[in-house]
């Protein structure tokens, strides 16, 4: 007997409709939420909203062991809502899903800061718009110097630890009427600490220009604050770090005092070659005559001998939900602590 074949869509599960912004935030579809949420799946929502976007290998490696179970549970998150993303356009292959918050995760991470969700002025307009940011790739970048320095950081058998990681924009909240750092991180390792401001660099600006103005803002933070913090400056090719140590060499000199501003420098390339996993165990060069060679970064205290141990907390940690000092008036989230929970309170998303 001849049959007619279903078309191959007829064979597929159906697509489930994703929520309306109404009902998204509303109570039936948040009570919803209060049974499936997992306790990564709010710290995903914590650090979407400080660092923007993150690409699905960059989840992987911050929260999850495969990327088949990472896309398992995203997709989850993405029909509730919780997540939205996109795929940016690529003159070769096809571009990893880039995920950002979405407003049922906006809604649910207001509500466990005690904060009216109205005053979080969440935008799906613009988070979705760091699509066309020509600012994309940067913030991507900068984001993937952390990830696997927070992929080590939960290994069982982990000696080493990413203490804190603060983004471009609370960066800007706190210091940028004198300079804005890419990131500001913090890490413990073996009993050492260091802390660091990051310059990611992508290699499409002049260095001399670019981190001459940077360097004097550094100083002048230093000098106002009374702390002095490392600059960490990420390169992406060896050629391109040499010609940073160049205009840096020709620049830090005139400093008023170049001891407020230590520098240590390194390349993507470099520790690509070396088959370095993560930030953390890449060559860093201080910058100076006396840097004694390339270290570790847990190692590079040795290089600043004058500089002191870090404090106890982050700087202006304690004011985290305070109202922006950019004069925006919207609420602040507090910033997450850059490693998961653990697994046990995974619950039933593995």
């Amino acid at each position: 007997m001849i049959s007619k074949n279903p078309p191959q869509n007829a064979l597929r599960g159906p697509i489930v409709p994703r929520p309306t912004t109404p009902a998204a935030t509303g109570a039936d579809h948040l009570a919803y939420l209060a049974r499936r949420l997992t306790p990564r799946d709010r710290w995903l929502t914590r650090m979407l909203n400080e660092h923007r976007v993150f690409t699905t290998r960059q989840i992987t490696e911050l929260a999850w062991t495969t990327p088949r179970v990472a896309n398992m549970r995203l997709l989850d998150l993405y029909r509730w809502r919780i997540l939205d993303r996109f795929q940016p356009r690529r003159s070769h292959g096809t571009a990893q899903m880039h995920y950002v918050l979405d407003i049922a995760g906006a809604t649910v991470l207001a509500y466990e800061d005690d904060l009216d969700p109205k005053h979080v002025r969440f935008s799906r307009t613009n988070t979705v718009g760091i699509a066309h940011s020509l600012r994309l790739a940067h913030t991507l970048g900068a984001n993937a110097f952390f990830t696997p320095m927070v992929q080590r950081s939960r290994q069982p058998d982990s000696t080493a630890r990413l203490t804190a990681w603060w983004s471009e924009t609370r960066c800007a909240d706190h210091f940028g009427d004198t300079v804005r750092p890419d990131a500001y991180g913090r890490w413990h390792e073996n009993g050492t600490e260091v802390e660091w401001f990051l310059e990611h660099d992508t290699g499409s600006e002049r260095p001399a220009q670019r981190l001459g103005s940077k360097l004097l803002g550094y100083a002048r933070l230093a000098i106002s604050t009374g702390i002095t913090t490392p600059v960490l400056i990420w390169t992406p090719t060896i050629s391109r770090e040499a010609t940073v140590r160049r205009a840096l060499a020709e620049f830090v000199p005139h400093l008023a005092d170049p001891a407020l501003v230590p520098i240590a420098t390194a390349s993507a390339e470099q520790a690509v070659m070396d088959e370095v996993t993560d930030p953390s165990r890449a060559a860093w060069l201080p910058l100076g005559r006396r840097s004694l060679g390339r270290r570790r970064l847990a190692d590079l205290p040795e290089a600043w001998p004058h500089l002191p141990a870090p404090h106890t907390t982050p700087p202006e940690k304690a004011d985290a939900q305070a109202k922006s000092p950019r004069g925006s008036g919207t609420a602040r989230v507090a910033p997450p602590d850059p490693v998961p929970p653990p697994p046990a309170q995974f619950g039933a998303a593995k």
